[in-house]
């Protein structure tokens, strides 16, 4: 579900009345029930009675089987695997209407979050011994905890929540975030920031609107300016004890695990997945929509493309297993010489 904390929600509105003022007033015929009332819009396994989601691709027949979603916006593929409780909207183009229909239920939400007024969340809430530097900013309904430092000239975004102990530096700028306790957030990192979407690519470029949130747990350190993009929809997640270096970016969804270590200028494609206790050298790089396992090592400049299970060790780009890696680079340090001599 969009958190209303972050993003104003224009409806609840029925169903076809929403696809009506995008002028898809030809959908509303073929709806079984153009009258059912959408309260949010959240993903395939989270969705309720209420809520609409999508599902543009034949891979989510699985998620899409088991959802109890009011609505889902479906390919005319997967007509018939939408579930007999659930609103089936059919769409060639399910992305471009999905889009189309967030940005008419949450119109504030697209760009700049942090200087949308917020008056219905109430004044900031500190607990004691709090220190604020100066030209410090902090918008409404933002909560922080006993003995947070926060540092000068930072920027703390409407709804916000920061833990106990922590140390926010100077220059940050913190939006659509609920942050743990002992957080260390250097100099200017940025949080929640707008995760890189798009649809008809290389030719419009349409922004998918970005409506999820970034959760830090307690005892994570962020180095300087380094980013942490907000889910699309979901969670941007890094998990407790992990500490990431200065100039890393984190893509939008990104689920990073307990006591990871991830080295500087690595950068993670959106909805990669790092489980715990993974250590990233300097310079790693991953395509996206994938998973490395628990406990393993990726090597400096390595490129990782695809899953990798848990205890694996990986260099090169494209990322191998680091024994083919060094038989590889001997084969052709051996081939190398070889013609030299000839």
């Amino acid at each position: 579900m969009v958190d209303t904390r972050f993003h104003r929600f224009a409806g609840p509105h029925p169903i076809g009345t929403i696809l009506a003022a995008l002028e898809r007033a030809d959908m509303v015929a073929g709806l079984a029930d153009a009258n059912l009332s959408i309260s949010g819009v959240t993903e395939l396994h989270l969705a309720g009675a209420n809520d609409l989601a999508l599902a543009a691709h034949t891979s989510y027949i699985e998620e899409l089987r088991a959802t109890s979603a009011g609505a889902v916006i479906v390919l005319p593929a997967l007509r018939d695997v939408v579930p007999a409780h659930t609103l089936a909207v059919v769409a060639d183009k399910p992305h471009q209407l999905f889009a189309d229909i967030l940005d008419h239920l949450y119109p504030s939400s697209t760009r700049a979050v942090i200087a949308s007024g917020r008056d219905d969340l109430g004044a900031p809430v500190f607990e004691r011994d709090v220190s604020i530097g100066s030209n410090v900013v902090v918008g409404p309904g933002v909560e922080i905890g006993r003995g947070t430092i926060i540092g000068a000239n930072t920027v703390i975004g409407a709804g916000v929540t920061i833990g106990r102990n922590c140390v926010i530096a100077a220059n940050c700028t913190i939006d659509c975030a609920y942050i743990g306790n002992e957080v260390v957030i250097h100099s200017g990192v940025r949080i929640g920031t707008e995760g890189f979407g798009w649809l008809d690519f290389g030719q419009s470029n349409r922004k998918v609107p970005q409506l999820g949130r970034v959760l830090i747990q307690d005892r994570v350190e962020i180095g300087a300016n380094s980013t942490i993009d907000r889910g699309a929809l979901g969670d941007t997640m890094i998990g407790e004890g992990t500490k990431i270096d200065n100039l890393v970016q984190i893509g939008h969804n990104c689920k990073i695990g307990r006591s990871c270590l991830i080295a500087a200028m690595s950068g993670l494609s959106g909805s990669t997945i790092v489980e715990d206790g993974v250590l990233m050298g300097g310079g790693v790089g991953t395509s996206g929509h994938l998973t490395i396992g628990a406990g393993s090592v990726v090597h400096g400049r390595a490129a990782v493309t695809k899953n990798w299970p848990p205890g694996s060790k990986l260099a090169g780009a494209p990322a191998q297993d680091i024994r083919d890696f060094w038989r590889e680079i001997a084969a052709m340090r051996k081939l190398s010489k070889g013609d030299k001599r000839g």
